[in-house]
C-alpha cells in the first residue's frame, strides 16, 4: 500500500515582498532611493513598486542589484521566487477555506488511519492533503471526475448516497494499480491466465496473491486488493486506467474464500466482455451487465454441468470428492452449494475465512 510521504506543514498567512529586504540593504549602505535609481537605471516609480511587491524583481533587475549592492543576483531571484510562491499559497488557502464543508463527505479519518494522508493542522491544509490524495487541484475538479452523472457506477445506490466513501475506495485501488507494472492488455493471454488463476484456489492467500498479481500483470491487468471501506458495500470493481491497462479491485467483503474467488472472476468478466469506458461496480444488483459477469464467473469456476451436480451433493465427503474432481477448494464448492440450494448453514465449516494481514 502506498503511504503518504510528507506532511504539508505550517504556512504563514502573509508574504513579505523582497523589496523590504532591498530597502533595508540600501539603508544599511547609506544609499538613498534616488541614488539607487541612478546607479541601477531603474525609475524611482519602479523601485517603489518593487518595495511594495507590485513589480517583480526579474533576472535583469537582479543582476543590476548585484552590481550595485554586492548582494548576489541569485539571492534576489530566490527572494522573489519565494515571495510569489507564498502569495499563491495564500490565495490557495483562501480557495480551500471556501470548500471546507466538502471534507465532511470524505472518510478522512479512515484515510489517516491507513496512512494514505497525514492529519494536518487546520481544515484547509487537511483539504489540500485530501485533494492531493485524489490527484485533483480543487473540489470542482473532484466533482467533475467522480460525480459525473454519466459514469456507469452511478447505477450503484452507494455512489448516489456516499460518493465520497465510494470514490475513496476506488481511488485507493487506482493508486495501487498505477504502481503495478503491466504488459499491454492481451485478451487471449488474460483468458488463459484465468484458467491458471483458477488452479490457485487450493493454495493459501500468502502463496496465491503474489502469483495472481503477477499473472494478471503479465496479461495487462493490475489487481488491487483494497480492504473494505466503511459505508461501501461492494465486493469488487473494474476500471480501465488506459486502453492498454485494466484494473480489478477486490476486497474481503464476507471474508470467505468462495466470495473472494467469485468476486475476482466476476470482475474478470467485465474485463473480458464489457467496454473500456465504464466503471463497473459489483454491488450485487440486478443490473443485466452485473448478472452477465456473474454468469462468466460461474462458467470459469463451475464449467459444463457442474452446478447441477453440486445441487445433488449431500455429505461433506461428497463435497470434498467433487471439489477434488474439478480441482477447486472444497470451500468454493460448499459456497456454491449454499447459493444454489439456499441452505446457508450447511457445510459452513468447509469454507475458509480470509483476513487481512497487516
Amino acid at each position: 500500500m502506498v503511504k503518504a510521504k510528507k506532511k504539508y506543514g505550517f504556512s504563514p498567512d502573509y508574504a513579505t515582498p523582497p523589496g523590504e529586504t532591498l530597502k533595508e540593504t540600501i539603508e544599511f549602505k547609506g544609499m538613498t532611493q534616488k541614488e539607487l535609481s541612478k546607479r541601477t537605471g531603474l525609475t524611482v516609480q519602479s523601485i517603489n513598486r518593487i518595495y511594495n511587491g507590485d513589480q517583480p524583481i526579474n533576472y535583469e533587475t537582479a543582476n543590476k542589484l548585484e552590481l550595485v549592492t554586492g548582494v548576489p543576483a541569485r539571492f534576489w531571484n530566490n527572494l522573489e521566487s519565494k515571495y510569489r510562491e507564498q502569495l499563491e499559497t495564500i490565495k490557495e488557502l483562501k480557495r480551500l477555506n471556501a470548500d471546507i464543508n466538502w471534507l465532511e463527505s470524505i472518510p478522512v479519518s479512515e484515510l489517516t488511519k491507513r496512512g494514505l494522508i497525514h492529519k494536518s493542522n487546520g481544515k484547509a491544509l487537511q483539504l489540500r492533503e485530501t485533494l492531493k490524495f485524489f490527484g485533483v487541484s480543487s473540489v470542482s475538479s473532484w466533482e467533475e471526475i467522480w460525480a459525473e452523472p454519466k459514469v456507469a457506477a452511478r447505477r450503484s445506490q452507494c455512489f448516489e448516497s456516499q460518493p465520497g466513501h465510494a470514490a475513496t475506495w476506488i481511488r485507493i485501488g487506482e493508486i495501487i494499480a498505477m504502481d503495478i507494472e503491466c504488459n499491454p492488455f492481451d485478451k487471449n493471454l488474460f483468458k488463459q491466465a484465468l484458467q491458471t488463476i483458477r488452479g490457485l484456489t487450493l493454495k493459501s492467500p500468502k502463496k496465491f496473491i503474489p502469483q495472481m498479481i503477477q499473472i494478471c500483470a503479465h496479461a495487462g491487468v493490475a489487481l488491487s486488493l483494497v480492504p473494505e471501506m466503511p459505508k461501501v458495500p461492494w465486493s469488487g470493481a473494474t476500471k480501465w486506467l488506459n486502453p492498454k491497462k485494466a484494473m480489478i479491485i477486490i476486497n474481503l467483503r464476507g471474508k470467505s474464500e468462495d466470495k473472494f474467488w467469485f468476486s475476482f472472476f466476476h470482475e474478470a468478466g467485465h474485463v473480458m466482455n464489457d467496454n473500456k469506458k465504464s466503471l463497473y461496480i459489483n454491488d450485487h444488483s440486478d443490473d443485466p451487465v452485473e448478472k452477465r459477469a456473474d454468469e462468466f464467473a460461474a462458467s470459469i469456476l463451475f464449467p459444463d454441468d457442474c452446478r447441477d451436480q453440486i445441487r445433488s451433493l449431500r455429505t461433506r465427503t461428497q463435497i470434498k470428492s467433487f471439489a477434488k474432481k474439478i480441482a477447486l477448494s472444497p470451500g468454493i464448492v460448499a459456497g456454491q452449494y449454499q447459493f444454489l440450494t439456499g441452505q446457508w448453514s450447511w457445510y459452513q465449516d468447509l469454507i475458509k475465512k480470509f483476513v487481512w494481514e497487516k
